[in-house]
């Protein structure tokens, strides 16, 4: 019996890969496992190799693992790109139509099934993956009766008799698998599960739920991989809340239309990837001047430019944080799981309230296309603070009748009203502006504004700056990562435990402004620090010298091939420095 494993399904995009793991998978979290998968596609409607690799466990996984127990294989690509990756005792289930070679430097058994064949004889070769979802079944001596709820679930629009079709294929792959197979691999049975049904989803998805229940009702955004999945939740789910969503013509009109939004005192949100930022940059420094709140989610992937669309990469960073022309207060959040992306995202409305500025959730592929296993949320714990907003009729003031929106606070912070309330009336401009809105270019005013808008950042409140997984007081090593790089992370961290090392773990989840008072204690207490990031320059260690110091003690552990880290990888570089 093993408690996990490693699965994955391979072949030509477009023709079932995704559709295949997303059965697979669904069905096992019903089962009580908890998962966690990741996609490697390319940019490309169709064609091109794909894959889709699932991680099953009885206990809390984060992460992908670094090596694969079963390769169901469509082509010949699929098992030329990933045999290294199988365990001595792993399985090969290829399609015996392309005449599967097994590479000789694996130890892997190869089974060629006849997916298509079978499939074929069933009415139609499209069910060719579900035969291969049921020789997995043989394979791990499920019961096949699992997948019928989800078949129904998804092919039950098309019919009764597509129903039984599929799950006849799915009996077909596991007769035929069980009789080659017999009792020749046992490891392969998976310890019982506690049964219980958790969510299974995407950090896009727990995003535009976190926005929901954050008080969001608009949307304006520009389709981009990987972050429309966010817009195309919202689009199902906002009308029925007596919100919208608008694609727009382009990055630029769906930044200034959600500023529009928020000034009109609807929370908004946009959402974008690497691209679209670049070209939302002068309207963030326009929220940022007009002291506008504005949610903006931003998806890494890899650039620079087009660069690598549907491939891992954390090398927005620096951007996010100085990418505007001028200088303007802003929030940068970095959830770390699928949990956090629905929380951190709900709180940013209320900080762009509050402060009356930019908040920007940093996500990136991993976090926002990987699917995993999330405990139930707790939607009890989400509140809506609105900060100064005033909806209710104002006395009449002096100043000519102007309302001092951008009034210098001890705070930073004025008080702010939303078109319609009486004697609310003033200026809005990106031009350097007095304390009712209108231009001026007097020093006294300009020194007077900067400083009101740069107090607020000495007050931001977050509930968790810094996720802390830190039990020794003198550490031999501190790991610092942010966003996805926290499963590979907790894994490396527990196998050099094992080692014989004292380790901490940092996950900044505030990475503007810097929470210092944090960081620095674990820093100083730790002999050597490492930095795990997916960008060639090491964005995160570099703002961590210029926040805490201690250069000397500092390491950096970049990967920027477009996949994630695994966790051998970080464990044997954490090694390579004792």
């Amino acid at each position: 019996m093993i408690n996990q494993l490693s699965w994955k399904v391979g072949g030509q995009q477009g023709e079932g890969i995704e559709s295949t793991g997303e059965i697979f998978a669904i069905a096992l979290n019903r089962l009580g496992y908890y998962l966690y998968g990741y996609r490697h596609f390319s940019s490309r409607i169709k064609g091109g190799h794909t894959n889709n690799k699932i991680r099953v466990s009885t206990t809390q996984v984060r992460s992908i693992s670094d090596d694969l127990d079963i390769l169901v294989a469509f082509d010949q690509e699929t098992i030329d790109v990933n045999y290294h990756e199988l365990t001595s005792d792993g399985v090969i289930l290829a399609d015996s139509k392309f005449d599967p070679k097994k590479p000789e430097d694996t130890e892997a058994a190869l089974y060629a099934v006849p997916f298509t064949e079978i499939a074929t004889e069933l009415g139609t070769s499209l069910m060719k993956n579900m035969v291969a979802i049921g020789a997995t079944s043989a394979v791990l001596d499920l019961d096949i009766q699992v997948f019928k709820e989800v078949v129904q679930e998804i092919f039950g629009k098309k019919g009764a008799q597509v129903v039984a079709k599929n799950m006849e294929a799915i009996n077909a792959g596991y007769n035929h698998m069980k009789a080659k197979l017999a009792d020749r691999i046992p490891t392969m049975h998976l310890e019982k599960a506690d049964g219980v049904k958790r969510m299974f989803m995407i950090g896009n998805d727990a995003i535009a739920l976190g926005a929901i229940a954050g008080g969001c009702r608009f949307m304006a955004a520009y389709p981009i991989t990987p972050a429309s999945e966010i817009m195309e939740y919202l689009i199902k789910k906002l009308p029925a809340l007596g919100g919208t969503v608008i694609q727009t013509e382009d990055e630029i009109a769906a930044c200034t239309m959600a500023i529009g939004a928020n000034y009109g005192g609807v929370r908004a949100l946009t959402a974008s990837a690497g691209p679209g930022l670049s070209l939302k940059m002068e309207a963030i420094g326009l929220a940022g001047m007009t002291e506008t709140p504005l949610v903006i989610v931003d998806t890494q992937r890899g650039g620079p430019s087009t660069g690598l669309p549907t491939k891992q990469e954390q090398s927005d960073l620096m951007a996010m944080i100085y990418g505007t022309h001028g200088e303007i207060p802003k929030i940068v959040l970095a959830p770390s799981t699928v949990q956090e992306a629905f929380y951190d995202t709900a709180e940013a409305f209320n900080l762009a309230e509050e402060y009356q500025c930019p908040v920007i959730v940093l996500s990136d592929l991993q976090l926002s296309l990987g699917k995993q296993t999330v405990e139930p949320l707790d939607f009890s714990q989400i509140e809506i603070r609105r900060g100064k907003l005033l909806t209710e009729d104002l006395p009449p003031n002096e100043n000519n009748g102007y309302f001092k929106r951008y009034e210098v606070t001890e705070d930073g912070v004025s008080p702010r009203v939303i078109p319609g309330v009486k004697n609310g009336i003033h200026h809005v401009t990106g031009v350097e502006h007095a304390e009712t809105g209108k231009p001026s270019e007097s020093a006294a005013n300009r020194m007077a504004q900067m400083d009101k808008r740069f107090r607020k950042m000495d007050n931001i409140r977050f509930n968790t700056p810094v996720y802390k997984n830190a039990p020794h007081e003198d550490a031999d090593l501190l790991i610092v990562g942010f966003i996805s790089t926290r499963g590979a992370i907790e894994e490396a961290m527990g196998r050099l435990e094992q080692d014989g090392l004292k380790v901490n773990h940092a996950h900044i989840r505030l990475i503007h402004p810097f929470p210092t008072d944090e960081i620095l204690p674990l820093v100083q207490s730790a002999k050597k620090v490492i930095v795990v990031e997916n960008n060639a320059t090491g964005q995160l260690a570099n703002i961590l010298k210029m926040n805490v110091g201690h250069a000397e003690k500092i390491h950096k552990l970049v990967k920027y091939d477009g996949n994630p880290f695994l966790p051998h990888e970080v464990h044997t570089k954490c090694k390579e420095l004792f």
